[in-house]
Parts: C-alpha cells; sequence; structure tokens
C-alpha cells in the first residue's frame, strides 16, 4: 500500500494509512475541565461539494465519487477515539432504509484492530451516540442500543410530551438544549454533566452551523479529493448564516494520498480553531 506524505509540518514524512489519526491521540484531550472536546469529520470535492443533486426532486446525495474506502478508514479511526459520537434524525431515517453505514463498525473485520484499541483503553465496544433533532421525527432501530450502548436525544423547545415517553421507554433519554433549535454550548453543558469528554459529529452541515456558531468545534478534519463535481443543488460543510467574526483556524497536519478514487489523489487535513 502506496505512504502517505505529510506535507505540513515539515519536515516532510512518510506514513503508512492504518494508524494515521490514531496517531494524533485525540484522547490526550479528555482531561480538560471547562467542556468536552469536539471534533468533526467531512468529505468533499475540489469545488467544496459534501452532498450533490440526488435522484428526487431537490433531494441530495453524498457523492460516490469522492467516497472511498480510505477516508473511510480514517474516519472510523477518529469514531473509535470517541465517547459519544453526534448524529441526527435524518440519519436514523436512512439508515432503518438502508442508505447509510453504521457509523463505528467494531463488528467489520476490516477494523478489528479499531475494536482492539478501544478495549486496550478500557473504553466500551460502542461509542455511545447523541441524535440531535427539532422535530424528533425518526425510527429507532432496534440496533441502536446494542452492546448496551447509550442513547442521548436533543431537542429544542418545547417536546411533545407522549412522543418524549416513546423515545424514552425504546431509546434513551430526551434532553432540550435550546429553544429554536439545539444551542451548542448548551449542548456542550449538557454532555458535560453526562460526563462526557471526547465528542465526535459525524452529522451534516447543520450541525457543524451549531457547533461552530457555539464556539466549541476545537478541531476539524476534511478529506479533499482532487475533483470537481459541480451541480445543483449541492451542499458544502457549513450552510449557516454569515459569521461574525469569522471562525478561525489554523492547519494541524495535511498530509498527501495519491491513491484517492479513481486514480485521483485526495488531501487528508485537520485544522484547530484559534
Amino acid at each position: 500500500m502506496e505512504k502517505i506524505h505529510r506535507l505540513y509540518p515539515l519536515p516532510t514524512q512518510e506514513y503508512e494509512l492504518n494508524g494515521l489519526y490514531l496517531a494524533h491521540d485525540l484522547r490526550q484531550y479528555r482531561h480538560r475541565t471547562d467542556r468536552p472536546y469536539f471534533y468533526a469529520d467531512f468529505v468533499a470535492s475540489l469545488d467544496g461539494r459534501i452532498a450533490i443533486p440526488g435522484p428526487g426532486p431537490e433531494s441530495l446525495v453524498v457523492p460516490n465519487s469522492i467516497t472511498n474506502p480510505r477516508d473511510w478508514r480514517l474516519f472510523q479511526e477518529l469514531a473509535a477515539q470517541a465517547d459519544i459520537i453526534l448524529s441526527s434524525g435524518r440519519y436514523l431515517r436512512e439508515w432503518t432504509q438502508g442508505k447509510a453505514q453504521q457509523i463505528l463498525q467494531v463488528a467489520d473485520p476490516r477494523f478489528a484492530d479499531l475494536s482492539r484499541w478501544r478495549a486496550e483503553r478500557s473504553l466500551p465496544p460502542q461509542a455511545d451516540i447523541a441524535i440531535l433533532s427539532r422535530s424528533l421525527d425518526f425510527p429507532i432501530p432496534p440496533e441502536l442500543t446494542q452492546a448496551g450502548r447509550r442513547v442521548v436525544i436533543f431537542t429544542s423547545g418545547s417536546p411533545d410530551p407522549g412522543r418524549v415517553a416513546e423515545i424514552e421507554a425504546r431509546a434513551g433519554k430526551v434532553i432540550v438544549a435550546g429553544q429554536t433549535g439545539v444551542d451548542g454550548s448548551l449542548l456542550a453543558r449538557r454532555l458535560s454533566e453526562l460526563g462526557y469528554c471526547m465528542v465526535y459529529s459525524a452529522a451534516g452541515p447543520r450541525v457543524l452551523d451549531l457547533l461552530v456558531e457555539g464556539l466549541v468545534l476545537d478541531r476539524l478534519y476534511l478529506t479533499q479529493v482532487s475533483k470537481i463535481l459541480g451541480g445543483r443543488p449541492d451542499s458544502s460543510i457549513l450552510e449557516g448564516p454569515l459569521l461574525t467574526p469569522p471562525a478561525i483556524f489554523q492547519p494541524y497536519h495535511v498530509y498527501l494520498d495519491p491513491l484517492g478514487p479513481s486514480g485521483s489523489s485526495q488531501l487528508f487535513m485537520s485544522y484547530d480553531r484559534i
């Protein structure tokens, strides 16, 4: 397997793909006392698209032309380091329809080393999962709570008590963390109160919006595949209102992977907020 080339910081260096993000040792930040450590990950085209037109009217889908096993491996390495993973009601709907993969695939033989990695650190087999949803309109697949995984649902406003009771009977606790939408800073506070230290956002741009606006996103991972896709409608990593002032990030690591999808290269980049 061809090596990964680190471009930043200098000096340049070669690495194996497996273990590349485990070596970032994100769990070293779990000892912070003010709030949990938040990190997120996206894969995008050269023109910034994370989703392109789907088969239905105004529907958006993740482009098959940029998804690839090498990026997916690193996604799993990030998920393996989490205490809890942020997702959405949309993800649960797509999961039950067979359109989405399990986030942390500890049962997959390809990622058996990640299962061992968690076990060696006395972590449960699965990270817990947090579902963010305003409407609470999502199915609850039985697999959601498998292997003792804890589920927490964050919503906003005044949710219907009947729906709350139904969800709590089948999945996990429902917590209000905002009025017109989930508030990032309040989400961080509630997660801290529940004892979580490492929070991985595997959700889309709306969740990234609230993390950035709430000043709680600590690190952004971005895979940029060297392909220009075009197309309308489309989606980028952030789609909220203009940030005033802008959120400023600085590079942490930049790697060149010459074995991207369909003969392209890709960059594995990470940024820390300053």
